[in-house]
């Protein structure tokens, strides 16, 4: 494997490629991106180079999309996580010359991607990692890492999810009349570009060149998105019927969605405050369906990459996703270490005051993260008692 190469996004990051199967169009790589470890380039990727980490977080993009969201990175480091970000092949640091931007004929080809990228950050599947492994996607990222998830039980601790495209914007019934129609054009014309239906209203939202704050390279994440083609589309509703029919993942599951969509042919400064790729009720419906332990976090005005909306609302997704990280996840307690004793007590005698007190710290601390996590739960399940009492009033 290659070592880790300086990143486009300046000084703090690095990448490293990970050379995967050729495909019809040639070579093929995806590409892991990590913060500069204080061990510099050379630093074995999945050393115990995170002072302090207790978690590693992989984090998957969406469609016609790469990672450059630094303060997601910040977000998760400053929480006990080692956080990496993955490039999917053919986006972003993975596209090469003569492929066809993001074109897979099935969602599970991804797995190679993905194995690869936890190999590299020390998670091989043997569970002899020191660190707890939470996953995180977004849109089509948040599909395909709930289908893994799905077909690879107990490999995460947890999984979040940044609005997940899990579900067409037309509903079910929408997709399944289209899906004869895309699966008849992708055995018969797999890479041909389907009518572009983003009109760059999402863009328009999200880039400093238009009406957004954010920078970023719009070769790999286009004003108008990559052109679908039938055969990727034919994937996508594969993937959403299997979420339909019902995953049974066994890890928590944090879905964070805007409290609305806007999806008009035409221009509304809605658009600034609302989900403009997916229809997030449909999104919510469907996300009960991914297991049995499933948090969904509704928020006023975000946009569709929830961690790209206006500073108050990412500030309150931030917070959501630490309090449930808190109360499914917390920091282990401290080890309190035992001073040992000169001597030993004559047999019969009460053992000494410091070998009573580090257990009887140490179950306190354990009481406290227990009681802290009841807590946290009792107050998420008034929380939700009381929403779901003001909205059958409305």
């Amino acid at each position: 494997m290659a070592d880790w190469q300086p990143d486009v996004l300046g000084d703090d990051y690095e990448q490293l490629t990970l050379p995967l199967a050729p495909d019809d169009e040639g070579d093929v790589v995806a590409t892991l991106v990590r913060r500069r470890r204080a061990g510099g380039a050379g630093t074995p990727a999945g050393g115990d180079d995170g002072p302090g980490a207790y978690l590693d977080v992989l984090y998957v993009h969406g469609w016609s999309d790469y990672f450059f969201q630094t303060e997601l990175a910040d977000f998760w480091e400053a929480h006990g996580a080692r956080f990496h970000a993955l490039d999917l092949r053919k986006y972003g640091r993975s596209l090469r010359p003569g492929q066809t931007p993001g074109y897979v004929t099935d969602l599970g080809a991804y797995d190679e991607d993905i194995e690869a990228a936890l190999a590299a950050i020390g998670h091989h599947g043997d569970g002899r990692s020191p660190r707890e492994l939470v996953l995180m996607g977004h849109s089509t990222g948040g599909l395909t890492l709930s289908l893994w998830l799905a077909r690879n039980p107990g490999r995460a601790a947890a999984l979040v999810l940044n609005s997940p495209w899990l579900e067409f914007q037309t509903r079910e019934v929408g997709r399944l009349l289209l899906e004869p129609v895309i699966g008849a054009r992708a055995r018969l014309t797999p890479t041909r570009p389907l009518p572009n239906v983003d009109l760059g209203f999402y863009t328009r939202s999200v880039s400093k060149d238009f009406d957004g704050e954010w920078t970023y390279d719009l070769a790999w994440r286009p004003q108008h998105g990559f052109r679908t083609t039938p055969a990727w589309l034919s994937a996508v509703f594969r993937g959403q019927q299997t979420v339909a029919r019902g995953l049974a993942i066994g890890a928590p599951v944090l879905v964070l969605l805007s409290a609305r969509s806007t999806l008009l042919p035409r221009w509304t400064p809605e658009m600034m405050h609302t989900d403009t790729a997916i229809d997030v009720d449909g999104v919510a419906q469907r996300s009960v369906q991914l297991g049995d332990l499933v948090t969904v976090a509704r928020l006023d005005g975000a946009l569709h990459d929830v961690v790209l909306s206006a500073r108050p609302v990412r500030a309150l997704a931030y917070g959501r996703i630490a309090q449930w990280v808190g109360a499914y996840l917390p920091r282990p307690a401290p080890v309190v270490p035992v001073a040992p004793d000169d001597a030993a007590p004559a047999p019969g005698a009460a053992p000494p005051a410091s070998r009573r007190l580090g257990p009887l710290l140490s179950r306190l601390g354990a009481g406290a993260h227990r009681a802290g996590r009841a807590v946290a739960r009792a107050v998420g399940s008034a929380v939700g008692t009381l929403r779901g009492t003001r909205a059958g009033r409305r």
